[in-house]
């Protein structure tokens, strides 16, 4: 778990910025999580340069992003937020439509921590929402991760992999291919016979060495590297 991306205070509630040209859908949101005891909005914007606006703004745990804006799109809104002194701590969780988004890997590379498909529903909307502010970040059915792997497949070749991996000790690079398939530090420290604590220990080292903003830059990487390919996810 990225401990930077945790809430200050577990009695304060989660706060979340809605970033959505279409004003149905952030009404839908916003009256959902505001129905929540431990999430808040606190603020809304209808395209990309008003979410970064408002990001600076508010200073959410949280920003639902959808990808395709007026103004500045989902991706570049994404980008400038990542790249902002004293958002480090914003997550970006991107809506897409599976069927019609070749965003995604863009996103996840200019600093989205995950995406959730549009048609989602309400408590896989909420779960979303508290697992990216926790900082476990992407979320990982084998939809996600097919769709990743999609995307970053032609990529792979052109890429220094081994150049890239030099940083990281065996250990690490097996952690990283686990965290690449989806697995979840209980899940990796079983695998590899480690307790659930040196599991998340070697996590943090790779995200450190290879300069991830998060779980979710780390699939791409273990992704772009050859560590995982969409067969093996």
């Amino acid at each position: 778990m990225n401990a930077a991306a945790v809430p200050p205070s577990t009695n304060a509630p989660l706060k979340v910025l809605l970033a959505d040209d279409e004003g149905l859908v952030r009404s839908g949101f916003k009256m959902l999580l505001d129905s929540e005891d431990d999430i808040t909005v606190v603020g809304e914007a209808t395209n990309g340069a008003e979410a970064v606006e408002r990001a600076r703004a508010t200073r959410p745990h949280v920003v639902l992003m959808d990808i395709r804006m007026p103004k500045l799109d989902g991706i570049q809104a994404t980008t400038q937020i990542a790249e902002t002194r004293g958002l480090e701590q914003v997550r970006v969780l991107i809506l897409t439509t599976y069927d019609t988004d070749e965003y995604v890997f863009d996103a996840l590379q200019a600093g989205a921590s995950g995406f959730l498909l549009k048609d989602a529903g309400p408590a896989e909307l909420l779960h979303a929402i508290r697992v990216v502010a926790a900082g476990d970040a992407l979320l990982a059915p084998r939809i996600t991760r097919r769709l990743i792997g999609q995307f970053t497949a032609q990529r792979t070749a052109t890429r220094a992999a081994e150049d890239r991996l030099a940083v990281l000790t065996q250990r690490e690079r097996e952690v990283l291919a686990l965290v690449g398939q989806g697995l979840s530090n209980n899940e990796i420290g079983a695998e590899l016979f480690l307790s659930p604590a040196t599991a998340r220990t070697h996590v943090s080292h790779a995200m450190a060495k290879l300069g991830a903003r998060d779980r979710a830059q780390l699939v791409v990487i273990a992704y772009q590297t050859g560590l995982v390919s969409p067969h093996t996810a």
